[in-house]
């Protein structure tokens, strides 16, 4: 055999199977929008997704045109007896994989309304497993937070599992929660942009300096830089859909004051709702976006204000999307 036709035959084979842009919109032109809850973290069960999707959200998303589906991850009888808070957290994040994939089938864009960040390999994985066939497809991740959550067990200051989740998503740790959380393969390091990082730990730091994920600046989220757009560019190019995960913390302490961990200096919602627009508007592969540990206190609702206002101009984004497809 020629060795050119080798080597196709060998693509075929092993590459991922391309995802189309999935469309979001019925023949009417109504947005289609699944308001995802997955109010399992680390440590229990999280009053915050409940919060989120009664927060005047919805009302939000039926007055821009919307058809709204409201969802909230589970575990099952058998399941709910078993272990401690981490595997009850994988196995939970399982069924959350199963809503989104089902969401993605149905053609209904999924806001995860999710407890902690450790919520993320799950809605990772059932953009993953969405495809149309049993292959799994390469996601994109835009990861906004503060922190960049790249700790291990070996290298974690605090021992919480809230500072892993992009080290278990990329198979460096945790593989039993990852697998739970049906993300298989890990995510490729080439695949993740990370924006508003502003506090490392020591050994966190190291283990960032020796992966490929690259970070954008928080004055390059204010502005909507080109920066930006180079990278969600490259990651529309290599990847077959796009997610976009917001820890609250990544937002500057006026907006989220009763959050654990705020850190100063952040991006506004209003900037980050501007940013959002431009990226459901621009790119047909971006497939969802979720939000993650709103404050339990939140005096004067300005933490909900700020969810709401970005939701609504993600939505905002992705209804000129699909009005440009028609």
């Amino acid at each position: 055999m020629h060795r050119s036709i080798r080597i196709a035959l060998a693509i075929a084979v092993f590459a991922p199977a391309a995802a189309t842009a999935q469309r979001y919109a019925d023949a009417s032109g109504r947005l289609r929008i699944a308001l995802a809850q997955q109010p399992f973290s680390p440590n229990g069960v999280s009053r915050g997704p409940g919060t989120m999707a009664t927060g005047g959200i919805r009302e939000i998303l039926e007055g821009l045109g919307a058809t709204v589906r409201v969802q909230e991850a589970g575990l099952t009888a058998e399941q709910d007896t078993e272990y401690g808070g981490w595997k009850r957290l994988g196995m939970a994040l399982g069924h959350y994989a199963d809503l989104v994939a089902q969401n993605e089938r149905d053609g209904y864009f999924t806001v995860g309304l999710l407890a902690t960040c450790p919520s993320m390999p799950g809605l990772v994985a059932g953009l993953q497993r969405s495809g149309p066939t049993e292959r799994p497809l390469r996601i994109g991740m835009l990861w906004l937070d503060a922190h960049p959550d790249f700790n291990t067990p070996e290298t974690t200051r605090s021992g919480s599992l809230g500072g892993m989740p992009v080290a278990v998503a990329t198979g460096r740790a945790l593989h039993r929660l990852r697998l739970d959380a049906r993300l298989d393969p890990p995510m490729d390091d080439t695949h993740i942009v990370m924006g508003g990082v502003r506090e490392v730990d020591p050994l966190e730091q190291d283990l960032l300096d020796s992966s490929a994920i690259r970070q954008v600046s928080v004055d390059d989220l204010r502005t909507m830089a080109p920066a930006v757009f180079a990278e969600l560019d490259r990651l529309s190019r290599q990847t077959d859909k796009l997610y976009i995960h917001i820890d609250m913390d990544v937002l500057d302490p006026v907006e989220v004051m009763g959050h654990q961990n705020k850190v100063p200096n952040g991006p506004t919602s209003v900037e980050l709702a501007a940013l959002f627009e431009e990226i459901f508007r621009r790119y047909p592969t971006a497939s969802a976006i979720g939000f993650a540990t709103i404050p339990a206190t939140d005096e004067g609702g300005r933490s909900l204000a700020a969810l709401n206002r970005m939701i609504a101009g993600a939505i905002r984004g992705l209804a000129a999307r699909e009005a440009g497809r028609d």
